[in-house]
């Protein structure tokens, strides 16, 4: 997983938000802004980039995306229930018509039985449809887990825009 290919990977995602006139928001935690950084390199992204929010803490996906506290206590930062409500929350939040959200633990500690390192669960949401979410278990080092989210947000995106 290159940078070229992470490029073209964003210029697709942005293809297929433009054609479909759906412009996008996120709420990232453990990618610290990779994917809006990967889209908003590729030239004419503010055609379809609304912006995004980076809430790394539990307070701040509490305050800016609105994610209930009785969810974080009963499923933790990084469960289906919080990056549902980090997409859901993200979209009232904004213009946008369609969102990605993230929270996984990157490594190289943080890691449980339960949750080892490199779970992340990723969301999407909007297009007219219910927002679905994914677990992933990557492997590799901290920038290794936080490249291949990158990668899966974006491919969900191009999913959710064909539907």
């Amino acid at each position: 997983m290159s940078e070229s290919s992470l490029y073209l990977l964003a210029e697709l995602t942005g293809k297929a938000l433009s054609e479909t006139n759906h412009i996008l928001a996120t709420a990232e935690s453990c990618t610290g802004g990779g994917i809006m950084q990967a889209m908003t390199e590729v030239p004419g992204s503010s055609g379809w980039c609304e912006g995004g929010f980076i809430t790394y803490s539990n307070a701040a996906k509490k305050q800016l995306l609105a994610v209930p506290e009785t969810t974080l206590q009963q499923y933790g930062a990084v469960s289906e229930q919080t990056v549902l409500a980090m997409a859901e929350g993200v979209l009232s939040s904004c213009g946008a018509t369609v969102s990605v959200a993230v929270s996984g633990i990157a490594g190289p500690d943080g890691g449980t039985d339960d949750k080892p390192v490199g779970t992340v669960w990723v969301a999407w949401a909007g297009a007219g449809s219910p927002a679905r979410a994914e677990k992933f278990l990557f492997e590799g080092d901290r920038s290794s887990v936080r490249r291949q989210t990158v990668f899966a947000a974006l491919h969900g995106i191009i999913a959710l825009c064909q539907q």
